[in-house]
C-alpha cells in the first residue's frame, strides 16, 4: 500500500477559511460525550465514533422546508443546543470546527456521490485531517456507514461497525468502497479540493430545494451502531445487521413519533404534525388512500 505526502494534493486555498471563533467546544464535548483531549490519531478515531453515536442523520427541516441555513451557529444551535441532527453539510462543518478547536489540521473538501453512476454529484462533505504525520479521510456525516476514520493509505482498509469499508487511490482521486460480496461498491470518491463555505452554501441548495435531490421529496433518518444500522426512508424502517440480517417494517400513524424517539430525532408537536401533512399530501398527489 502507498499513501500521499500529507495534504499535497492540491496546494491550499488561501481564500478556504471558515470562522470558528464563536464556536463552543465544550458544548459540543457534552453533547457527544466526549472529554477535552490532545490532538492525536485516538482522539480523532474515539470523537469520531462519540459524534457518529450521538447525533443523527436527519433531513426534517428539509422535508418541512424549514432550513435555517448551514452557517455555523445555526448549526450550533440545532445539532448542539436543541439535541437535533442534520445532514452532511451540518454534520462535517460541526465536526470540523471541533477538531480546530481541539488543535487539528483539517481540510474541508467534498466527494462525488455514487460516481459509476450519471446523476451522481459532488453534493458530499467530508474532510481530511492530519495529526502525528499521518493523514485521514474523515466522514460524520455519510448516513449510517462511517463510525471512524480512514488512514489516507491507498488500499486501507477499516471495520466500520462490522461492515468492511476501505480507500482506493487511483488516477488522482481517494474512492471509499463498502464491502459488497465478492466486491467493492463504490460510495464516493473525492479529489481532495479545499472547499470554501461557499461551496457548501450552493451544495446545500441544490440538495435541500431541488426536485431531484434524495431529501427533499422524502423523511431520511439513519443511526448507526455497533453490528448495527437503522434507516429510516419515507416510511420504510430497515434494520441491517452485520451478519446479514435485514429487517424492515412500514411506519405509519402514531408509530412515527416513536420511531423518529427511537432513532434520537424528538420533534416538537408543531413539527410532528407538519411532517405528517407532508405524508398526507404526498400520498394524495400519488393518488394513495389516506
Amino acid at each position: 500500500m502507498t499513501s500521499l505526502e500529507p495534504f499535497s494534493f492540491p496546494a491550499a486555498d488561501p481564500m478556504a477559511s471558515f470562522d470558528t471563533t464563536a464556536f463552543d467546544l465544550d458544548a459540543y464535548l457534552a453533547r457527544v460525550g466526549h472529554p477535552h483531549a490532545e490532538p492525536s490519531a485516538k482522539t480523532l478515531s474515539s470523537l469520531h465514533a462519540a459524534h457518529v453515536r450521538a447525533i443523527p442523520f436527519e433531513n426534517v427541516d428539509v422535508v418541512l422546508r424549514r432550513h435555517r441555513g448551514i452557517e455555523l451557529p445555526a448549526i450550533v444551535d440545532k445539532l448542539v443546543r436543541r439535541n437535533r441532527g442534520g445532514y452532511c453539510f451540518e454534520h462535517g462543518l460541526l465536526f470540523a470546527a471541533a477538531l480546530e478547536e481541539l488543535g487539528f489540521a483539517v481540510r474541508r473538501s467534498f466527494a462525488r456521490v455514487r460516481p459509476g453512476r450519471e446523476h451522481g454529484s459532488y453534493t458530499h462533505m467530508l474532510s481530511m485531517v492530519r495529526t502525528g504525520g499521518a493523514d485521514y479521510l474523515v466522514d460524520v456525516g455519510f448516513g449510517a456507514w462511517v463510525m471512524y476514520p480512514t488512514p489516507l493509505i491507498d488500499g486501507a482498509e477499516v471495520d466500520q461497525a462490522g461492515w468492511r469499508h476501505r480507500v482506493r487511490w487511483d488516477n488522482g482521486q481517494w474512492f471509499f468502497e463498502k464491502s459488497a460480496g465478492d466486491g467493492w461498491d463504490t460510495l464516493h470518491a473525492t479529489l481532495g479540493l479545499p472547499a470554501r463555505q461557499i461551496d457548501y452554501e450552493v451544495f446545500h441548495h441544490y440538495t435541500s430545494t431541488h426536485p431531484r435531490s434524495p431529501f427533499t421529496g422524502q423523511l431520511v433518518v439513519m443511526r448507526l451502531a455497533d453490528g448495527v444500522t437503522r434507516r429510516l426512508v419515507g416510511t420504510q424502517l430497515t434494520t441491517e445487521y452485520d451478519d446479514g440480517r435485514l429487517e424492515t417494517a412500514e411506519i405509519v400513524g402514531v408509530e412515527l413519533a416513536e420511531t423518529l424517539h427511537s432513532l434520537g430525532v424528538d420533534l416538537t408537536p408543531a413539527e410532528l404534525s407538519a411532517l405528517r401533512e407532508f405524508y398526507d399530501s404526498a400520498r394524495h398527489f400519488r393518488g394513495e388512500r389516506l
